[in-house]
């Protein structure tokens, strides 16, 4: 498969041999290095990880496209189902967004919120990758007034006083380095990686730990039944500290995550018996999570059964849950269109618009494939949005 993927080019190269061999030496020197801190590695080694070095990522030019990319649709939506809330937490609220990605939903979301009357105190960008802070920072200097601007605060961490706002996160979770777990005789596994005679990348299991061997049997009593022998999928142990962590602080409030996914009793379906990991380059996936570590991205889908338990470990209420789709036309996709259209004159410019709204809502597009969760805390239920209140499929999960 990877051979009829892009060449890189001879710096491209260079840097990517550069990560492989400082991740040879890591396996030599501490044995046995598992995926997830692979993973981990290949995505965020300061200066040669994927989101860590300044090779582009998003839009055409990169790899992947994300849903804030094809234009402002999305995250005036998003606004759209945050107002109540920051209308009920008054003039002190925060909007924090993690992972800012090339600055696309910070700029549409900062021009929504102005015109909606609701311009947070604070917008902060949790972004832990320098070279990203500095496109959004540019970016955003480069296509806002001044006075909106000046409210962007960049984070290289969670913010640790307590805080009132809202949180959102798109396709951040399916990037957190997952572990790959795998059954034998009814027994856990967990995927590591070593190296073989010619000191490439191979897949090696051993025994898992406490904590994935314990976070597979929970995922196993709740689907009430045992995984088959040869089964492999991912699973992500450290999802409830990551919660708490990144959202720990936030006193009252709601937060939105957007990713693709399924519900648990999807996501480990008995067919789906190599689980959900796969790398993209240059707007190409794949399935060799070894090609060309630093210059691919690699991701697994989000068990949203698992994210809900997390957010609950964390005080928060799973208040709505739904496919993209539903979530869009809950928060007035429909209005948003249609008085864009109307104002465009120029016939390309509405196709871009019509195109904008069948990648976000059409199934085989991103309307089924991505799943929004909303979260709630320590605010009334009627300070949240209530086209998306109507809309909740939480059942499914």
């Amino acid at each position: 498969m990877t051979s009829r993927l892009p060449e890189p080019g001879a710096d491209e190269r260079a840097h990517s041999d550069h990560l492989a061999d400082l991740l040879r030496e890591e396996i030599a020197s501490h044995g046995p290095m598992p995926f997830s801190r692979f993973m981990e590695r290949c995505l965020y080694t300061p200066g040669l990880g994927y989101y860590s070095a300044g090779k582009a990522k998003f839009g055409e030019e990169g790899d992947f496209i994300t849903a804030p990319e094809l234009g402002s649709l999305f995250a005036r939506c998003v606004v759209r189902a945050f107002v109540p809330v920051l209308a009920s937490l008054g003039p002190e609220a925060d909007f924090m967004e993690i992972g800012g990605g090339s600055g696309a939903f910070a700029e549409a979301a900062l021009l929504a919120l102005d015109a909606a009357g609701h311009v947070p105190r604070r917008f902060m960008i949790l972004e832990p990758s320098a070279d990203l802070r500095e496109r959004q920072r540019e970016r955003l200097h480069a296509n806002l007034p001044a006075a909106l601007f000046a409210r962007a605060v960049w984070l290289d961490g969670p913010p640790e006083e307590d805080w009132d706002g809202v949180l959102f996160a798109n396709e951040v979770i399916d990037a957190l380095p997952t572990t790959r777990f795998a059954m034998r005789d009814g027994e856990v596994y967990e995927e590591h990686v070593v190296l073989d005679g010619d000191r490439r990348f191979v897949r090696s299991d051993r025994p898992a730990d406490a904590l994935v061997g314990g976070a597979v049997r929970h995922v196993e009593r709740d689907l009430g039944r045992d995984f088959a022998t040869g089964y492999r999928s991912e699973i992500l142990p450290q999802l409830p500290y990551w919660i708490q962590a990144v959202a720990g602080s936030l006193r009252s409030g709601a937060m939105l995550f957007a990713d693709y996914g399924y519900t648990r009793g999807e996501f480990y379906l008995p067919e789906r018996d190599d689980g959900t990991l796969r790398a993209f380059y240059r707007h190409r996936a794949h399935g060799d999570a070894f090609h060309l570590p630093g210059l691919q991205d690699l991701t697994a889908s989000v068990d949203f059964t698992a994210l809900a338990e997390a957010g609950n470990s964390a005080g928060f209420g799973v208040a709505a849950y739904m496919p993209q789709a539903q979530f869009l036309i809950a928060s007035g996709l429909q209005e948003l269109f249609e008085d864009d259209y109307l104002a465009l004159t120029d016939e390309a410019a509405r196709y871009r618009l019509s195109q904008e709204v069948k990648k976000l809502t059409l199934p085989d597009q991103m309307g089924e494939r991505f799943q929004v969760m909303l979260f709630a805390k320590g605010i009334d239920a009627a300070a949240l949005p209530e086209g998306v209140m109507a809309a909740d499929q939480g059942s499914r999960l």
